[in-house]
């Protein structure tokens, strides 16, 4: 297996990971391991799906799809996304943010504290606030709200660099830390 294709929904998706997988997965490299392929919006990502997979020319690459959840019908969405990439015998595995990117960042209060000091943030307070923060139905909103002056890619990129894996409790975020070391194996990343 070749290089790890992300087909990400949005920008921010992409500040995240280009800090946070090469901590995942030591040794990788953005543009030799891994390349994250940013989009704006879902309509875009949707779109260029099947013209992305028929036309990759590198043999071997497999692709990882990445949306947000944005609070629809999780099978639905997966079968939907599974349907257009169906088009090709490429390995590609679909992975939903539930709800937003930021409900990532919520699953670990203690990054938030770190890369936000000045908000005060008290991470056993946010964490009995959203014991499971997958179900929060707009996650941007309260990280604005919660944390003055909160910019999506500016906290991407903080919390790329700060968030851990083991202890977060977004289970659609252990699905893809999950999803991503199994890719890493396959592909015998160092």
């Amino acid at each position: 297996m070749g290089r790890v294709i992300l087909l990400l929904e949005e920008p921010s998706m992409k500040a995240f990971l280009l800090e946070f997988l090469p901590r995942l997965i030591p040794g990788w490299q953005h543009e030799r391991d891994f390349l994250c392929v940013a989009h704006r919006g879902r309509t875009d990502l949707e779109r260029s799906i099947p013209i992305k997979l028929k036309g990759w020319r590198e043999p071997g690459a497999c692709f990882v799809i990445m949306r947000d959840n944005d609070n629809a019908d999780c099978s639905a969405l997966k079968s939907r996304l599974q349907a257009m990439a169906a088009i090709t015998d490429r390995k590609v595995l679909i992975r939903l943010v539930c709800q937003e990117l930021e409900s990532w960042y919520l699953g670990d209060p203690q990054a938030l504290a770190m890369a936000y000091p000045e908000a005060g943030v008290n991470p056993l307070a946010l964490r009995k606030k959203c014991p499971n923060p997958d179900l929060r139905a707009k996650p941007s909103r309260d990280l604005e709200h919660w944390i003055r002056g909160f910019q999506k890619n500016d906290g991407a990129r903080r919390l790329g660099r700060m968030m851990g894996w083991d202890g977060n409790h977004s289970p659609s975020f252990q699905v893809f830390i999950a999803g991503m070391r199994a890719l890493a194996h396959l592909a015998k990343v160092p």
